[in-house]
């Protein structure tokens, strides 16, 4: 019956651009909002759907004057209120990970004295199993192994906020007129600690044919004024060097930006890592003439969107496509990797 109403879904709106199976993702939702995002999302039928962090706000909106970290749950029950997201939590396997705002507090890293609080909130929402790993160490970094369209894909959920040092802030500029993090050269900081380096390292080790990984900031990004990973430049090349030296076909999921954009790198040892960038389900709209010198196209997406990532099995290996949608499930980006 779902296959059947998705599939009148799709002639309804129209199929442009969908490929034989579909990862969707997303991130920022402003939970107390509504959410006509979710209409979007089902009739592209995702095998999976990634949320790259700030799933719920929990320090602004509704719930700011209540305490921390009571505010955390009730803004996850709000969320699951919504009666669009219910129908996806019904019908899609849900991945997720974190950002600063469901962690708990915006720019927060490992300073944040409620995160272990915070992670049972999350594991509690997204029913992580009894059994996985997260339950038994600290942050919430996770793998999980799908065969999509016989495409083997790999997907890796970073924590970048449990174990990430303070950032380097300092005053506002020409350029960044607000207090902003700016990059931190001091070979101690770091982004992910040691257990999870180590841990990511054994993952890209794993064999895969697509390998997703997802980082709730982002990597490939270096020129705005907000948090990403070159802020901290070691760390960020450190990430880039292991994913350049990953077998199979690599793409980063990132969230945080309230903006939309696909980015390439082809630095280092020139293997082209790609990266998209969907940020803002109900809350987009920065990112104004901003620049990227990564960015693949013109102009960044700056109304409410989610990604996909198609993915099929091509008589020369495997196919991907990365797609930016609007609420309404229109395609507004689409690059396809060869």
């Amino acid at each position: 019956m779902r296959r059947l109403l998705i599939f009148l879904l799709v002639l309804l709106l129209g199929s442009e651009g969908l490929w034989a199976a579909n990862i969707a993702f997303g991130s920022c939702v402003r939970q107390w909002n509504k959410q006509p995002v979710w209409n979007g999302v089902l009739p592209v039928d995702p095998e999976l759907f990634i949320f790259a962090g700030d799933n719920v706000y929990t320090d602004i909106g509704p719930f700011i004057l209540l305490p921390q970290p009571y505010r955390i749950g009730k803004a996850y029950e709000q969320l699951a209120e919504d009666k669009g997201f219910a129908r996806l939590r019904g019908s899609v396997p849900i991945l997720a990970t974190w950002d600063d705002h469901d962690y708990g507090r915006s720019g927060a890293g490992e300073e944040y004295r409620h995160k272990v609080a915070s992670k049972q909130y999350f594991m509690e929402f997204f029913g992580v199993p009894e059994t996985a790993p997260m339950r038994n160490r600290p942050g919430i970094y996770a793998v999980h192994e799908k065969q999509v369209d016989g495409v083997a894909v790999q997907v890796i959920l970073l924590d970048t906020r449990t174990f990430r040092s303070p950032l380097y802030l300092v005053p506002p500029t020409e350029r960044c007129p607000r207090r902003h993090a700016a990059p931190d050269t001091d070979e101690t900081v770091t982004m992910l600690g040691d257990e999870q380096w180590e841990w990511l390292e054994q993952q890209l080790r794993k064999p895969a044919e697509v390998r997703l990984l997802v980082s709730s900031i982002q990597v490939i990004p270096e020129q705005h004024c907000f948090e990403k990973w070159a802020n901290f430049p070691n760390e960020r090349q450190r990430l880039l060097d292991a994913l350049q030296n990953a077998d199979g076909q690599v793409v980063i999921i990132s969230g945080d930006r309230h903006l939309g954009e696909i980015s390439r790198y082809t630095e280092g040892n020139g293997r082209a890592i790609h990266e998209i960038t969907a940020s803002g389900m109900n809350a987009a709209g920065a990112g104004f003439g901003e620049v990227n010198r990564h960015r693949l196209f013109d102009a960044n997406v700056r109304v409410d969107h989610f990604g996909v990532i198609g993915v099929q099995r091509t008589a020369g290996g495997v196919g991907l496509s990365m797609q930016l949608r609007d609420v309404q499930g229109e395609l507004l980006q689409q690059f396809e990797i060869p």
